[in-house]
């Protein structure tokens, strides 16, 4: 996903919806193409599962994305009842930058 977004010209992030083993959502960054600053990859990967699955496929699955949430992001998950979320290795793409000193 995170390769598919930035091919498309989005921000560098993505992630997936699984549910007993199986991606249910799939979630490329849409924040640049939708003009939308709430197009994170998780709740586009959340939407994606619901619209596929109905309302309750999140109930209890998993979210693996390529960084932290961001705090809108994880309580979107906690609302919609997501049981677990696995993200990158490298923390530095979550949050804002850090500023040189």
């Amino acid at each position: 996903m995170k390769r598919e977004a930035v091919a498309s010209g989005d921000q560098p992030f993505g992630a997936v919806v699984v549910k007993d083993g199986v991606i249910i959502g799939y979630g490329p960054s849409r924040v640049i193409l939708d003009h939308n600053p709430n197009a994170h990859a998780e709740r586009i990967a959340l939407l994606d599962a619901q619209r596929r699955h109905g309302i309750n496929a999140t109930i209890g699955a998993e979210i693996y994305s390529t960084s932290r949430p961001c705090l809108a992001c994880e309580n979107t998950l906690a609302v919609e009842n997501v049981a677990r979320m696995y993200v990158g290795a490298d923390g530095a793409d979550a949050g804002r930058p850090q500023r040189s000193r």
